[in-house]
């Protein structure tokens, strides 16, 4: 077993291309079908499948997580997570945290060493960006110590200004 810490790294790229990753996280809807954003893009790289598959889990609830085969995605599996839509979905902060830690329970108990989670309800669910990014670091900084099989958190970001707040917050948490 490796007695290094993970590794917490922020990029800004495509969530579709992580070919070095096990799981990408879909910051999904409750039915798990296509969409916009990230929901859309992976969607497009996995092919049919995903929706099909999806089809038989659905629908699933703010907060909560699923597995599913990443098909043709570079990666072994997707990780859906419903966030909530901000000022509808209540707590919106317990249940945003809970998306995060719910991935990382099922990473860990897939054997996954590596996962890419985007800005999970950030875009059209209107969650503010910064409280969002808090919430995410926090989170995901709080899990992983029961996550020993977790060797790589990548936050993978679709802008420069969510890269830059998402550093920002990870330096301030593990240097502060």
């Amino acid at each position: 077993m490796n007695t290094q810490p993970p590794l917490i790294e922020c990029i800004q790229g495509d969530i579709a291309a992580q070919a070095d990753i096990d799981a990408v996280v879909n910051a999904a809807n409750a039915q798990l079908l296509s969409g916009g954003g990230v929901a859309g893009a992976l969607h497009q790289a996995a092919g049919p499948e995903l929706a099909e598959v999806g089809r038989s889990l659905a629908p699933i609830r703010p907060g909560q997580a699923i597995i599913t085969p990443a098909f043709r995605l570079p990666n072994r599996y997707v990780i859906h997570c419903l966030g909530p839509v901000y000022g509808i979905d209540e707590p919106s902060d317990e249940l945003l945290a809970s998306c995060y830690r719910e991935a990382l329970k099922l990473a860990e108990d897939n054997a996954v060493t590596s996962i890419a989670f985007p800005a999970i309800s950030t875009g059209a669910f209107g969650y503010p960006l910064l409280e969002a990014t808090e919430i995410a670091l926090g989170s995901v900084l709080t899990t992983l110590p029961s996550c020993p099989s977790i060797q790589l958190v990548r936050f993978v970001l679709f802008d420069g200004a969510s890269w830059r707040l998402h550093q920002q917050w990870l330096e301030n948490l593990v240097h502060p």
